[in-house]
């Protein structure tokens, strides 16, 4: 256990931080599978611009790379122009 008060405080924070991750990650990820199961072209449309915001949010927190980010959209995108 740390003795320190600011190492005690750091270890109360990145807890905090790491659950907070856990829950916007899972968050996103639902998201994403919500999206791949939509067949409505027009419908998945409207949810790609939600879901594209919350994983740019997620890459400007760090919860996510921005990279992991960019991909997942750029696959989003391409899953949805397929739709008939």
């Amino acid at each position: 256990m740390a003795n320190h008060k600011s190492s005690i405080k750091r270890i109360r924070q990145t807890e905090s931080r790491r659950l907070r991750n856990r829950y916007y990650a899972k968050t996103a990820r639902n998201a994403v599978r919500n999206l791949r199961r939509i067949t409505d072209k027009a419908e998945a449309q409207a949810k790609l611009v939600v879901v594209s915001a919350m994983l740019d949010r997620l890459a400007s927190k760090k919860s996510i790379s921005k990279n992991k980010a960019a991909n997942l959209k750029s696959k989003l995108a391409h899953h949805i122009a397929k739709l008939a």
